[in-house]
């Protein structure tokens, strides 16, 4: 029998807290070949919600401003990030600016911990999110696969929780397949948005098909060969996934089973 969970599949159009989102790809905008390509690549991927980060372009300035009227002309919402800090007390700060310069509450937050992995600091994630959470931010807040951040985090009042694949910008794909299946499993009603160390359209895909809701992702796009058929790839295995998951995938098993029953067929009448 396939499985099917009823239980992660209620929500047909997502949403980010109460605000509905119609793609469920969201796109990074950092090192694009140029602009004009990365305009057009959002335009390919359908995603509804771009990142931007703070420190990009100083945004106040010249170059700053002719990014950001692009990106307004996508028409898309911008998630301001918190890219670069690496304690709660920088990234609450950089969170605050954004909010002044974007005019939005969300937040995907960042407290990063090593330079090598990029790995999150978990406690300083925590922590920023307590506070901006309690300031009335929208917090979208990049961790680890760890289930009792997770707990922490959605005890602060976070209701997307953006897991890594793998490190940032390492193109490995799901490192940790069953962590992120306990994730999903335990957290049935909350927003899980797989981030960072997605590669291929079947990275994303397979994220999909672990019942995740989106998925967020830039350097395979920004550095790929041909960044719009890439951003059109992956929006299409985004939706192949989400539409597989949501069909009931079959469970793997350890026998072969023959596709075609050979009971009651004639060769097990003749001697």
């Amino acid at each position: 029998m396939n499985v099917r969970d009823q239980s992660l599949h209620r929500e047909q159009t997502l949403s980010f807290y109460g605000v509905p989102v119609p793609s469920r790809l969201l796109l990074g905008t950092a090192g694009y070949p140029s602009p004009a390509i990365l305009a057009e690549a959002a335009k390919a991927s359908g995603a509804s919600v771009m990142t931007v980060s703070l420190r990009r372009e100083a945004a106040g300035g010249k170059i700053g401003q002719r990014f950001l009227d692009i990106i307004k002309s996508l028409g898309v919402r911008i998630l301001p990030n918190t890219a670069g800090c690496r304690t709660a007390r920088d990234a609450i700060t950089t969170a605050e600016m954004a909010r002044e310069l974007f005019g939005t509450d969300w937040v995907k937050l960042e407290v990063i911990a090593n330079d090598d992995t990029l790995q999150p600091d978990v406690f300083g994630l925590v922590e920023a999110a307590r506070v901006l959470t309690a300031d009335g931010f929208k917090v979208f807040p990049y961790t680890t696969e760890d289930l009792s951040v997770a707990e922490r985090l959605q005890k602060t009042g976070c209701e997307v929780i953006m897991p890594w694949a793998a490190p940032i910008g390492s193109g490995r794909g799901l490192a940790n397949i069953a962590a992120l299946k306990s994730l999903r499993a335990y957290f049935p009603d909350l927003k899980l948005v797989i981030d960072a160390g997605i590669g291929a359209p079947s990275h994303a895909a397979h994220a999909m098909e672990l019942g995740y809701d989106a998925v967020l992702l830039n350097t395979a796009v920004a550095k790929a060969a041909d960044p719009v058929r890439m951003a059109e790839a992956f929006a299409k295995a985004i939706e192949a996934g989400r539409i597989g998951c949501d069909a009931g995938l079959m469970p793997p098993r350890d026998m072969a089973v023959p596709s075609t029953p050979v009971a009651g067929t004639p060769f097990f009448d003749i001697e």
